[in-house]
C-alpha cells in the first residue's frame, strides 16, 4: 500500500510540475516579462514551496535544523540540477545559449546564500518584537534583488519575435498555473511522508542516507520542472528556476521566522549547518562563473566543462557532509 502511495504522488507531482512549466512558458510570452524573470520568480516561488513547507514543519516538530539542513541542501541540488541541463540539452548547448544572461540572477542567489549562512554563523541576537533582524535582512534583500530583476532582466531577440498565435489566454494560463502550484502544496507534504515510512521500512531512515533521500525528494518539483522546460528547449525559464529557487529558499528561511515565536529561527539551526551553506555558496559562483564564460571547450561530448565541476563539487560536498556526520 505505501509503494502504491509513493507512485500515486509522486505521479501528481510530476505533472503538477510538468503544468508548471508549460504555463509558466506561455505567462512569460503573454505578459512580454521574459523567460528568464518568470523563471526566477514565479517558478522559482512555486517549485520552492516543499522546502518552505518543510521548514513550517520543521517548526511544529521542534526541530529547525532539520528546515535549515534541507533548505541548504536544496541550493546544492539545484546547481547539479543545472549541470544536468547541460546533458539533457548536449545537442544544443544548453548552457552556452543562455550565456551571460543571468548574471544578476546568479550573483543574487549568492549574495542571498552568503548572506544566511552569514547569520547562522554569527547568531545575531538582534529582534523586533520575536522577529530577528538577520530575517528581516534577508527579506529585504530578496525584495530589492526582486525588483532590480524586473528593471534590468533582458528579453532576447527569440521571445521579442516568438509567436503567439493560438496560445491560451493570459487568465488561462494564470490559473492553470495556480492550479498545479496548488497541487503541489497538497501533495508534497504527503510525498515526503511516505518517502520517510519507505526510508524507516526500509532500514535507510536514519542518518546521513535517509535524510539525504528526502532532500532529493523535496527538490523533486525543481527537477522536474527543469527537465520539462529543457525539452520544451526554454533553457532560460530552466535556469532561472534554478538560481530563483535558490534566492527563494534564503528568502523562505526568513518568512519562517515570523511563525517561530520561541525565539529567531535562524539562530535557532545549528552552525555545523554552515558547511552546508558554503558548499552551496560555492557551487552558485562555480555555476554563474560558467554562465559569465564563453568556455568553447567540453569536459565530455555531451557534457560542458563547467557542468563537470559542479557535478564533481556536488560529490566531493556530499561526502565533505557525510564524513561530518551531518544530514541534509
Amino acid at each position: 500500500m505505501i509503494w502504491i502511495e509513493f507512485i500515486i504522488s509522486a505521479a501528481l507531482v510530476v505533472l503538477a510540475a510538468v503544468k508548471l512549466a508549460e504555463y509558466g512558458d506561455i505567462i512569460a510570452i503573454r505578459t512580454g516579462l521574459g523567460r528568464a524573470f518568470i523563471g526566477v520568480i514565479l517558478m522559482a516561488s512555486a517549485t520552492s514551496l516543499p522546502e518552505f513547507l518543510t521548514a513550517i514543519n520543521s517548526i511544529r516538530l521542534g526541530i529547525p535544523d532539520l528546515s535549515g539542513g534541507n533548505i541548504f541542501g536544496a541550493n546544492m541540488y539545484n546547481m547539479l540540477l543545472l549541470a544536468f541541463i547541460s546533458i539533457l540539452g548536449w545537442r544544443e548547448r544548453a548552457l552556452r545559449v543562455v550565456v551571460r544572461r543571468h548574471g544578476l540572477t546568479g550573483g543574487g542567489a549568492i549574495l542571498m546564500i552568503l548572506l544566511a549562512t552569514f547569520f547562522v554563523y554569527v547568531n545575531l541576537d538582534i529582534k523586533i518584537g520575536w522577529v530577528g533582524v538577520d530575517s528581516l535582512l534577508l527579506i529585504a534583500s530578496y525584495l530589492i534583488l526582486v525588483r532590480l530583476l524586473r528593471t534590468s532582466t533582458t528579453i532576447s531577440e527569440e521571445e521579442r519575435n516568438e509567436d503567439d498565435e493560438g496560445l491560451p489566454p493570459l487568465k488561462t494560463a494564470l490559473l492553470w498555473f495556480g492550479g498545479a502550484a496548488l497541487v503541489l502544496v497538497l501533495v508534497m507534504p504527503w510525498l515526503v511522508r511516505v518517502a520517510n515510512d519507505i526510508a524507516n521500512l526500509t532500514g535507510l531512515g536514519e542518518g546521513f542516507v535517509g535524510v539525504a533521500l528526502l532532500a532529493f525528494v523535496s527538490t523533486m518539483p525543481e527537477l522536474v520542472a527543469t527537465i520539462a522546460a529543457v525539452r520544451m528547449k526554454v533553457y532560460d525559464l530552466a535556469i532561472g528556476n534554478l538560481f530563483g529557487s535558490n534566492m527563494f529558499n534564503m528568502f523562505a528561511l526568513g518568512l519562517v521566522d515570523f511563525l517561530f515565536t520561541k525565539g529567531r529561527f535562524i539562530g535557532s539551526i545549528s552552525p555545523e549547518f554552515v558547511l552546508v551553506g558554503f558548499l552551496g555558496l560555492i557551487m552558485n559562483t562555480m555555476a554563474l562563473i560558467g554562465n559569465q564564460s564563453i568556455i568553447r571547450r567540453r569536459a565530455l561530448a555531451f557534457l560542458e566543462l563547467d557542468a563537470a565541476v559542479l557535478i564533481l563539487t556536488f560529490i566531493l560536498g556530499m561526502m565533505l557532509i557525510y564524513q561530518r556526520g551531518l544530514g541534509i
